[in-house]
């Protein structure tokens, strides 16, 4: 009965250097994935606020989610016109859930798949009948996501709407001396 028990115990320990291999490969494997730290992609505004140098009236569009330039320079007597609107999109791209669950990584922290937004804004300022500028800015802003965290859609929408009006702002301050001049001009008389 003895060499039976030894026999048993040698088997196992025959099998322990194939366990470690096994464990040390799936250590190398979540190491080299770059699970650990998930990027985050979302822009920060960097412009500087100030107002613009003349004021208009929002005629479409709501005053809270305005660009803060055309924010600061809202009047109700004036006879510029602001027309400003947003638009979002979200997407998803997920892993197979059937390749997740048998992947060691995943149980780890890699990402599972990704969220994303993207903010189409646009404004036309009007003059009288002119179209004196009309800007567009489009801002895509993703995170993945993995098993134990994932972002928020409302997160990133505002992070995406942020950016995008960011550079609304930008488009306006460069174009500012411009948009004083023609407002400043005498409005050519419309058509009939």
């Amino acid at each position: 009965m003895s060499a039976g028990i030894l026999k048993s115990r040698r088997k196992t320990h025959l099998f322990q250097p194939a366990r470690y291999a096994f464990l040390l490969g799936a250590l190398l494997a979540a190491a080299t994935s770059g699970c650990a730290v998930v990027p985050q992609t979302v822009p920060a505004p960097q412009t500087p606020v100030r107002p613009l140098p003349f004021k208009g009236r929002l005629v479409d569009g709501d005053p809270s989610e305005l660009p803060p330039a055309v924010a600061m320079s809202l009047s109700s007597t004036s006879p510029v016109t602001f027309h400003y609107r947003e638009e979002l999109t979200h997407d998803e791209y997920h892993i197979p859930l059937i390749l997740s669950a048998i992947d060691p990584v995943t149980y780890i922290g890699a990402p599972l798949g990704d969220y994303g937004v993207t903010a189409f804004v646009s404004l036309s300022i009007i003059d009288a009948g002119r179209v004196l500028g009309d800007y567009t800015a489009k801002v895509h802003v993703s995170q993945p996501y993995n098993l134990y965290s994932a972002p928020t859609h409302r997160e990133l929408e505002q992070a995406a709407l942020a950016a995008a009006r960011d550079k609304i702002d930008q488009k306006l301050y460069s174009d500012a001396d411009r948009l004083t001049q023609a407002i400043a001009a005498d409005p050519k008389p419309a058509r009939q």
